[in-house]
């Protein structure tokens, strides 16, 4: 388990709603709970499908659901899918799912685990808890499933669903179809297992979350509560979390902390002052003193390096956004090579042309291996031109690496013109 999650404590559990509106994370709720949330702590629970084997930035808006629950003193818990990622969500979705193996699940639940554990406090009188469905689900009988909770739901109620609805001139299967009856049972099992009164989701959850309270209605007699937060969207209109190269995964093997970090420093600054409420914990004044430079020196983007190193910080730590933060300084000209750290330079060489060498090469031969240049001559002319720079310095034709004195790691930093990196290292 990683280190413990830093959660300033909210001031009154009666704020919780208060703060989730101003953030823009309350799209629908039921009726009472405002009144369940003030009475004492509750058990809240968000689900989280593991048939990827990261989380997205598109899952950090429920994570941040349960991490203002537990600044406010309620108890979350966070469950992962593994008995309903053999079968998949059907909400949002234009077509079936491609299912995929039991063990595919089984690792990927263990990396998500993993990932939420940096978000909240596992220790501790409202300590955060970890469950996997696949331990009720997965010994579950057909026959007595729906003999016992197949029978407290028409087939009018589960057509009447927007995840089915939206799926029925296409078609949908019975395995998707009963889906939300896996998801309902969920709500019941966390109910008597862990005394769950809460479920928080998306907005298109809200379906499925209802069928979870009128279960527990039926079944136990039982109030229980709902709360679904809006789906993120772009001011410009293209799918958050979606970059040219594909998602914005947590995973650091999938997105590293550098394009992580990058992501959210080229967030339009429409959307910025929004992202600051959902995915920070930043006070209200701290993010309304950034939308006043957003408005006033929008080219210094101060408002998005703050997002990117708050967000980054969350998720890969503080030390990995400090080397993403230095990584783009170095591509965009603003730092000194030779004062770049290890590290640094190791997570640079993730970002652009790289390779080892047994000898340092000519520097013409490094142009053309890093593929800054196509041939020798056409690098000689971009030397002569003086479009070449080695570890910060203007490189001339002669310019020998081998006794051009490296950079920490032994690596030297190649430049050409303003924005094209290339590093070199001997082995």
């Amino acid at each position: 388990m990683v280190g413990r999650p830093y959660l300033p404590r909210m001031h009154s559990k009666n704020s919780l709603l208060e703060e989730l509106s101003w953030r823009g994370m309350v799209y629908q709720h039921t009726d009472g709970l405002p009144e369940a949330l003030a009475t004492g702590q509750l058990s809240a629970y968000a689900g989280f499908d593991p048939t990827a084997p990261s989380l997205h930035v598109g899952s950090l808006v429920p994570v941040m659901g349960l991490v203002h629950l537990q600044r406010a003193g309620h108890r979350p818990i966070a469950l992962v899918g593994g008995g309903t990622g053999m079968i998949g969500d059907p909400s949002g979705k234009a077509a079936e799912r491609q299912l995929i193996s039991v063990e595919e699940i089984e690792q990927n639940s263990r990396a998500l685990e993993k990932q939420l554990e940096r978000f909240l406090d596992f220790t501790g009188p409202k300590a955060a808890r970890m469950r996997d469905n696949a331990e009720w689900l997965r010994p579950l009988k057909a026959v007595e499933f729906i003999r016992d909770v197949g029978k407290h739901f028409t087939v009018n109620y589960m057509l009447a669903k927007d995840s089915v609805q939206s799926r029925i001139e296409g078609g949908i299967s019975f395995t998707e179809f009963s889906y939300m009856l896996l998801q309902a049972y969920d709500f019941l099992e966390l109910s008597r297992r862990e005394g769950v009164t809460l479920q928080i989701g998306g907005s298109d959850q809200w379906g499925n979350i209802t069928a979870g309270l009128e279960l527990i209605r039926r079944a136990e007699g039982k109030t229980a509560h709902a709360l679904t937060m809006p789906l993120v969207t772009t001011a410009s209109g293209s799918k958050f979390g979606k970059t040219e190269a594909g998602a914005v995964w947590l995973d650091p093997t999938l997105t590293s902390p550098y394009q992580f970090y990058q992501y959210w420093i080229n967030v339009d600054d429409r959307d910025t002052g929004k992202y600051l409420r959902l995915f920070t914990l930043m006070s209200r004044q701290e993010i309304e003193t950034l939308e006043k430079l957003i408005a006033s020196a929008p080219e210094k983007r101060e408002a998005q390096q703050a997002l990117a190193r708050d967000v980054t910080a969350r998720v890969h730590g503080e030390e990995a956004a400090r080397v993403a933060e230095e990584v783009s300084r170095v591509l965009f000209g603003k730092a000194d090579p030779t004062s770049l750290a290890e590290p640094v330079l190791q997570a640079l060489s993730k970002e652009v042309a790289f390779t080892e060498a047994r000898e340092t090469p000519g520097l013409l031969d490094a142009l053309v291996t890093l593929k800054l240049a196509a041939s020798k001559s056409a690098g000689r002319r971009l030397v002569e031109q003086g479009g070449v720079l080695v570890n910060g310095q203007r490189a001339a034709v002669d310019t020998d690496l081998a006794s051009t004195k490296p950079l920490a790691g032994g690596y030297h930093l190649i430049r050409k013109g303003a924005r094209d990196y290339g590093l070199i290292r001997r082995r």
